[in-house]
């Protein structure tokens, strides 16, 4: 990767931009194709059965068996189970809605409020000067159990993260845009295609848009403030603030 060629003393590349880190860090934190599919698949199932049989019970009860099954594969073969547990906890709690009301539409209910909850949040790092993203970059930091605020002391790393969570804000935003209207009306099946659609396939196109501005810009690294300096340096005092000076 450009700009991570050179191997610091904890073993990990080093950069010599904002940049270069930033993805390195980020290539770290994303899920692939098979996470995607296991996040789908009860989907379908759900907007399948109910369609067929308009029994929300039978729906609901089938996409938790079916997250179920995929996590426990995943257990078999020994692989990493944090994005399939997600979509279990994710679906059950889809599930609840909608046996609770009877209502299938209300399935996409606790997506809808977590996606807008996750605006807000994302809002307020970036008007705090906390933007998300740093610690998506923090925690991809070899060291982060040490420091996991090391790289709010690069005031560059919190422009380009502030930058990079404003486009985790606009993912945000239109799935609730799209997804709104369609639970108003109750389009159930509208609302699946939706949900998959806006799910990995958006977060693609998010990550497309964050790596063009990644290779675009050449923030330079602030030698001994950013996450992975290869020496250690004498901490902050507490009345500063970097991100301010």
């Amino acid at each position: 990767m450009t700009g991570a060629g050179v191997q610091g003393a904890t073993g990990q590349p080093t950069a010599e931009t904002v940049e270069a880190l930033i993805r390195h860090r980020l290539s770290t934190a994303l899920g692939g194709w098979r996470g995607s599919v296991e996040t789908a698949l009860p989907t379908i199932a759900f907007v399948a059965l109910y369609t067929w049989r308009r029994d929300v019970p039978l729906a609901a009860g089938a996409a938790v068996v079916i997250a179920l099954v995929l996590a426990g594969i995943r257990v078999a073969q020994r692989s990493s189970v944090q994005h399939v547990l997600g979509a279990v906890f994710a679906t059950a709690i889809a599930a609840f809605f909608a046996v609770r009301s009877g209502r299938a539409e209300d399935a996409f209910l606790p997506g809808i409020l977590t996606n807008a909850g996750f605006l807000v949040a994302t809002l307020v790092s970036i008007l705090t000067r906390w933007p998300a993203v740093g610690f998506l970059v923090g925690a991809g930091d070899p060291r982060a159990a040490e420091d996991l605020f090391a790289w709010r002391r690069d005031r560059g790393m919190v422009r380009v993260c502030s930058r990079l969570t404003w486009v985790l804000c606009a993912t945000y935003a239109i799935r609730i845009a799209v997804m709104v209207p369609l639970y108003l009306s109750a389009e159930v099946a509208w609302l699946g295609a939706a949900k998959i659609a806006l799910g990995w396939p958006l977060w693609v196109a998010a990550v497309a848009v964050m790596g063009w501005l990644l290779v675009a810009g050449h923030t330079p690294l602030e030698p001994g403030r950013g996450p992975g300096a290869e020496h250690d340096v004498a901490p902050a005092r507490r009345d500063e603030d970097p991100v301010r000076d």
